[in-house]
């Protein structure tokens, strides 16, 4: 089987009733367009979301649309090429964050960002996948657990340094615990004070809770890479690791990607309904702000707020936030297209590990650029450190003058006893 016929096999193996009508339904309106960061600051018709994978439309047409046979007597839909594919990976990966934006938009409800991920399997079952930094991230996932290869051992000691350095007691590997916190690879290697913040919140609200080093790393790469089976390993480490010690609730980090996959897909890898709850980071502090558990001071403060794509719109954790903002007594200034109908930070859905697609996700940045400018504020906060990376390297490279912040140290740093 050659490549073009693997990534075309890896595509049709996901074609179920939903995907099938949604290849039916398009009526190429072109509206998909107007919401696609990548066309608006480019005028490319290229980036066109639903253009983005008309190869695996001519797949569905040939192998397993209701005219199929027809296609392929008449030859009316042609086999995909492997050139034609390999010329496509741009489109699949380097512009397209899986935002969602587009589906949100679509009049006929088509999850265009779901078909993406569909076509990053078939690119990846047929070997197709970015070579660079994503791809390398995600085969070291796939084999160990971890993006960045991080032993269990290695994991513990980050865990103790980082509470010895910033004064917090760690918990690891309790044998029981009602909450089960997660953490990002971003974090571990950028961002540490964010799992000093878990941690100190956690200890702050008094229940029993740990770290668990047999399934701590929730990125999933794989996912944003195409590789079906590593993005299930992953989940089912992490979901395993919260059962092992009874779990109530699953904290996940301040990532979105790692927010949605356990959100609306560990249960379909685990079989059957999950034993506990999971709740992004920002859902667990605006519940524990409305119930009196967790008790901070006011913050005088301006700023505004950058919605995650998969925390907000995919995620369904658009409120949490502002209610923590409130809670905290922050002046909140809203960009012209907050909540739901955000513009992504430009390097969500694994663009920002893929080293060539630097100058277009730069030019997908200047939206968001433009409309915190606009604002008038000089803080930015959010709750997904995939984002809080892309907004520091994006301001960096545009000598951009404006703090990004995370929510969640925010309210850590605003703890009262």
């Amino acid at each position: 089987m050659n490549t073009a016929e693997k990534a075309m096999r890896g595509f049709v193996s996901d074609f179920g009733p939903t995907a099938a009508l949604s290849m039916e339904s398009c009526v190429h309106c072109g509206r998909c367009a107007e919401a696609c960061q990548f066309y608006v600051q480019t005028g490319d018709p290229r980036y066109t979301p639903i253009h983005k994978i008309a190869p695996f439309r001519q797949a569905y047409e040939r192998e397993v649309g209701p005219f199929a046979l027809i296609y392929r007597l008449f030859g009316l839909a042609r086999k995909v090429t492997v050139d034609e594919l390999t010329s496509w990976q741009d489109l699949i990966y380097d512009s397209c964050n899986m935002c969602g934006r587009c589906s949100l938009i679509c009049p006929m409800g088509i999850d265009i960002a779901d078909l993406v991920e569909k076509a990053r399997h078939g690119m990846y079952t047929a070997g197709l996948a970015p070579a660079d930094y994503l791809g390398l991230l995600a085969e070291k996932e796939h084999a160990t657990g971890s993006p960045f290869r991080l032993s269990v051992t290695k994991f513990r000691e980050m865990l103790h340094a980082i509470g010895d350095q910033y004064g917090v007691a760690m918990h690891v590997d309790e044998a029981t615990a009602d909450i089960v916190p997660t953490v990002s690879s971003i974090d571990l290697k950028t961002y540490p004070g964010s799992m000093a913040a878990i941690a100190k919140i956690l200890n702050h609200v008094g229940e029993s809770w740990t770290f668990r080093t047999d399934g701590f790393d929730a990125d999933n790469v794989s996912l944003t890479a195409g590789d079906r089976d590593g993005q299930r390993a992953t989940t089912l480490g992490v979901v395993q690791a919260a059962t092992t010690c009874g779990a109530k609730t699953l904290l996940m980090p301040e990532c979105g990607h790692a927010f949605t996959e356990m959100r609306w897909e560990a249960a379909n890898a685990f079989g059957r309904k999950l034993p506990f709850r999971v709740m992004q980071i920002t859902e667990f502090l605006a519940e524990g702000l409305a119930d009196g558990r967790i008790r901070v001071k006011t913050v005088k403060q301006r700023a505004t707020y950058h919605d995650a794509c998969q925390v907000s719109r995919r995620g369904g954790a658009t409120a949490a936030p502002r209610t923590i903002l409130e809670a905290l007594g922050v002046d909140l200034h809203e960009l012209e297209d907050a909540g739901d109908a955000n513009w992504c930070c430009g390097g969500g859905g694994g663009v920002a590990l893929i080293n060539r697609a630097a100058p277009l996700r730069q030019k997908a940045f200047e939206i968001k650029q433009r409309q915190v400018e606009a604002t008038g504020m000089d803080t930015v906060y959010t709750s997904c450190s995939g984002c809080r990376q892309t907004l520091d390297h994006g301001g960096k490279a545009a000598q951009w003058n404006k703090t990004v912040g995370s929510l969640l140290e925010l309210v850590a740093d605003s703890l009262r006893p």
